[in-house]
This record gives C-alpha cells, structure tokens and sequence, in this order.
C-alpha cells in the first residue's frame, strides 16, 4: 500500500458499511457455532469483536475470510453481495487478517516477511530493491518509528516490532478492511501502546478495522464500535461511548443488560441448546 492510499479517506465513505454480514449462521454437524448474525464494519473505524470463549469469535473471522464457509446468510463487500470460497477470494476484495501467530519467519528480514509469497521479480531474480522501497513506503505511512531497519531479521525484533510487521503486511496489498486477532496478547505495557496506536492509525489513515480482543481495556482505547458475541450470537453492536465497560461485561456474561441484547427466554434458549 502507497503513502497515498493510506491517507485519510473523505468522511462521508464512512456513512455505509464495507461490510455487512445478514443472519449469518454456521454449524459443525450438531453444533450450532453462529445463529442469525449481523455485523456493519465501516470505512475509517475500529469494530472491536468480543466475547467469551467459545462465543464464535474465531468461527465468524474465519467465515469473513474464506477459511470456514457460510450455511446461510447474506455476505455483502462494498454494497455488493458476494461469495467468499476461500483466503484467496477475500485476499481478492481487499480483506487481510493478522492471526494471532502472526505467520511471520524468523530467519528473513522484514522486507522479505512483508512479501512472503508474493515477492516481486522472478525466482531467479527477486526485485530486492522495489521490495525494500514499498516496504518502507509502507511503514512509514503507518508512521512507524520503531524499526531501526526494514533488513532486520524478524528473529531479533520485539513481540510489538513483530505485530507491526505483520500489520504492516497486511496493509501493502492495498487492503479496504484488516482483521487483527488479539493484537496485544502477551505483551508488554509499552508494546501494547506501541500496537494500539498503530491500530488507530489504520482506521484514522481511512481503512476498516475489526479487532477481536479479550482486553476489554484495550477496546475502550481504540475501539469506534463494540460487537458482542454470546454463545453464537449477536447479541449488540454498539458504540463505544454509549456503553461502559461493566455493561460490556454483562452482555458478554449473559447476553443482555437492561433492554439491550437477548431477552431472557431466547438466552435460556441459546444456553439449553449447548
């Protein structure tokens, strides 16, 4: 991705969805994962997807990303219907996710981490020097100040310098929406601000973000909108500031607070059909 298209997008991109999801559902054989769920992401704003474990988390990100299909449900990109078959597909669109592995090789370089498997030039003759240029095009439309050098092995790098890579990564292929998976897990205090701001960064420079996170903390930090997954379902998705954390928590325990969420009946429902 160019400096250029990381600058910040008009607001009014904002307005609509890049990506809807519509009463989305996914079993594996008796087991009902996902049951009826809708989810708005937008342009230019961080959506922070939490739950409990084994709320559907995982499931739905690898459903937006070609890995698990869909049973039913409505997958709208950009106001268009479309049908994600696999990683490739949704690489297609402009969907990239950063998984908690981060799938980052020790023994390369950052430039060449960046390009892992689509490395410019030939086998015979990789282009080292185009590679290096975009590579630090990119990081520094992140505003990333961290690295001392994009020829730095990976292996010497930081748990923070290893999420930025593989951020950075995730954004040089001129991707519309980036899927972060528990971004700041296992690091440090200053790590985890050095990855936060890079998270804003993404969403303030124009693209979608959805950030799936235990730290609720952290949520409250970056975060634009809140999706809160209950034993499969979607329960609220709301803004950040009109909710606190204690009521996020109680929507992530029990599936509602006050009016907002599950009735009590079809969370008593949900809870037998476990």
């Amino acid at each position: 991705m160019t400096a250029e298209a990381l600058a910040p997008q008009d607001a009014g991109s904002e307005s609509e969805p890049i990506l809807s999801l519509r009463g989305i559902q996914k079993s594996f054989g008796a087991v009902h994962v996902l049951r009826g769920v809708d989810l708005d992401v937008r342009r230019g704003e961080v959506t922070a997807l939490v739950g409990d474990n084994g709320a559907g988390k995982s499931t739905l990100i690898k459903g937006i990303a070609g890995i698990h299909g869909f049973d039913e449900g409505e997958y709208l990109f950009e106001g268009k219907p479309v049908t994600v078959h696999g990683p490739r597909d949704a690489n297609a669109l402009g969907i990239e996710v950063v998984y908690q592995d981060l799938a980052l090789c020790d023994n390369l370089d950052v430039v060449h981490n960046m390009f892992l498997g689509r490395e410019l030039g030939s086998v015979a003759a990789l282009d080292e020097d185009a590679m290096e240029a975009r590579a630090r095009e990119t990081l520094d439309g992140l505003s990333v100040r961290t690295l001392q050098s994009v020829r730095t092995s990976v292996a010497s790098l930081s748990g923070g310098q290893r999420q930025t890579v593989a951020i950075a990564r995730a954004v040089l292929w001129n991707s519309k929406l980036v899927v972060l998976d528990e971004p700041t897990a296992a690091l440090g205090v200053a790590q985890t601000d050095q990855v936060l701001k890079l998270v804003r960064r993404l969403a303030d420079n124009g693209l979608a973000v959805i950030l799936i996170s235990h730290n609720l903390n952290d949520v409250f930090e970056v975060a634009d909108d809140i999706a809160v997954l209950y034993l499969g379902a979607m329960v609220a998705q709301v803004k950040r500031a009109d909710v606190t954390s204690n009521q996020v928590v109680e929507l992530i325990t029990s599936g509602r607070y006050g009016d907002v969420g599950l009735s009590a009946q079809t969370a008593a429902e949900i809870q037998e059909d476990q």
